[in-house]
């Protein structure tokens, strides 16, 4: 039976608790133990398919179809274990779940309560899906002390309670330093605790975030205040790179203390020879480049968090720092100009995935920029389209060329596909259905063309990559378009769907429909941004 460990955090949001949690599992595997990552969301939308990035931050999708929480990408990055829709749960999906329920007559008439309906439905989904993993970890979202935590916290507690010794329960806290008073303070961590205490959950691992040491005798005081073991207090100082953050915490003894509290004594010792690889390339690399990355929502950048992630992996990959430049594609429509001023430095640049009209002609004009300068470019997604549309109207001559995404262009080279196969299913999608069932998500199969630039990155014929898109850039443009240059080098497997462009007499010119970045990890970077990064780095000697 899978043991679980139950991830809670206090005092503040935004400690980090998805990547303290994905580095313990990484810890944890590099014992040789098979881990399980999960999440769950006190919010009370279904999935963050429909909340604004700069609300949430980026949705994050899984190989079957799943929009999660950003979170679920530290997870796959750190321990390459391939998250599925049973890893992620929201309140609201919960209480859909129960409500249909209830809909249908399954309680027989019974009041339905949060207690013990609603949180019989969390622990059901805690636990379910499982296979023969060692240990399971579950993030709960939010802070102690919030409202719509408490279900969460109140489901997690019983199932403290079900489990016995196969279940503990890790705490991230903050202990700020008051530069005033020339002090760290463990008041904070103290009534967290408290506060965990008073909803029947007592913390058996405290990991305390600082951005100073925490002397030896300030850890025995938040052990004792708090009734954890002075061992099992764990300083978490910030690092250079996130990919230290498990060195780090196998440093400060968390995986000892974590084995400990379940009783482990004769645990394998740890092969971190993979990590203390990745640090040595990102703390010493043997070169930089500059890649801009002309997006829609620069503001929040935790809407990018995968993006970001997979450019670092590829400049892992080819032993160089990555300085990325974050551009705000409106900038262009308000002044030309500014395209040589901000894109005229960079050795690649880089337009990501988004939706709606707003930016979309500056993302164009950066597309245009590329191609006319010979500058590396990676189009993601609507990055891709944006390219295609750029190409119709500069190059094959497509006058008007547009997307319906924007209303009615003449012609729509990109438009809203009605229907279409995935398995042996048919699924059909249309204009005025609910926002989160429109979109073609999680992996589907392109073949690749013989003599492509990106038959010649992957080495393979057959890929299997993440969508999340409405739009398709429509196949009966592709004679047109081959025939001033461009090539169609990657299609879906009926050859309706066109899923690669590149230009092959240009340096490194290619746009997916789909989202490679989601598939990256920094000891396995996506082959993708590897050859991107790696054209940076040509560029980079031309300029």
């Amino acid at each position: 039976m899978a043991r679980f460990i139950f991830v809670t955090g206090g005092v503040v949001s935004s400690l980090g608790k998805g990547l303290a949690g994905a580095a313990l599992a990484s810890l944890l595997q590099a014992r040789g133990y098979k881990v399980r990552m999960r999440k769950l969301d006190p919010y009370i939308n279904v999935d963050p398919g429909t909340m604004n990035p700069f609300e949430h931050g980026e949705c994050y999708v899984t190989d079957d179809g799943a929009e999660t929480d950003l979170d679920l990408g530290h997870y796959e990055r750190f321990t390459g274990v391939p998250s599925k829709q049973s890893d992620n749960v929201t309140t609201g999906r919960i209480y859909q779940t129960v409500i249909r329920k209830e809909r249908r007559g399954d309680y027989l008439g019974a009041t339905v309560q949060v207690i013990p309906h609603i949180t019989n439905a969390i622990k059901e989904f805690a636990t379910a899906d499982l296979e023969d993993e060692d240990f399971v970890l579950v993030e709960i979202g939010g802070t102690v002390g919030d409202i719509e935590s408490l279900p969460f916290l109140e489901a997690i507690r019983q199932l403290g309670n079900e489990l016995g010794k196969d279940a503990i329960f890790m705490h991230l806290t903050l202990v700020p330093y008051i530069a005033a008073a020339g002090e760290l303070k463990t008041k904070p961590t103290q009534h967290s605790v408290k506060e965990l205490q008073s909803i029947g959950i007592q913390p058996d691992i405290l990991l305390c975030r600082s951005e100073h040491p925490i002397p030896a005798g300030q850890r025995a005081k938040i052990g004792q205040f708090c009734n954890v073991p002075e061992k099992a207090v764990i300083q978490a100082l910030d690092v250079r790179t996130i990919y230290e953050v498990p060195l780090s915490y196998h440093d400060e003894g968390l995986d000892e203390a974590v084995l400990s509290a379940f009783g482990i004594e004769d645990a394998p010792k740890p092969d971190l020879s993979r990590w203390l690889d990745i640090r040595d390339r990102v703390i010493n690399p043997e070169g930089e480049v500059n890649i801009a990355v002309v997006g829609k929502y620069i503001a929040l950048q935790d809407a990018y968090k995968s993006l970001t992630e997979s450019i670092v992996h590829g400049g892992i990959a080819n032993r160089v720092k990555v300085n990325i430049n974050w551009i705000e594609s409106e900038e262009f429509e308000k002044d030309d100009s500014k395209l040589n001023e901000l894109l005229g430095s960079a050795h690649a640049i880089l337009v990501p995935g988004g939706f709606g009209e707003r930016g979309a002609e500056g993302k164009i004009k950066a597309a245009r920029y590329a191609r006319e300068n010979r500058i590396p470019y990676f189009g993601i997604c609507y990055g891709m389209q944006m390219a295609v549309i750029e190409g119709c109207r500069h190059v094959a001559g497509i006058e008007g060329a547009g997307t319906s995404e924007f209303g009615s262009s003449d012609p729509n080279v990109v438009g809203l596909m009605t229907e279409w196969t995935r398995g042996n299913e048919t699924e059909t999608r249309s204009e005025d259905g609910d926002l989160g069932g429109t979109m073609r998500l999680g992996a589907y199969p392109c073949h690749l063309l013989e003599g492509t630039k990106v038959r010649e990155v992957y080495g393979e014929e057959l890929i299997q990559e993440r969508h999340r898109h409405r739009y398709e850039v429509n196949v009966e443009y592709r004679a047109p378009l081959e025939e001033v240059g461009y090539k169609f080098s990657g299609m879906s497997p009926d050859g309706e769907l066109p899923e690669i462009v590149e230009i092959p007499d240009h340096p490194w010119f290619i746009g997916v429909q789909f989202h490679p970045e989601l598939k990256s990890k920094p000891f396995d970077p996506h082959p993708l941004f590897s050859s991107f990064v790696k054209a940076a780095m040509e560029q980079s000697r031309l300029v």
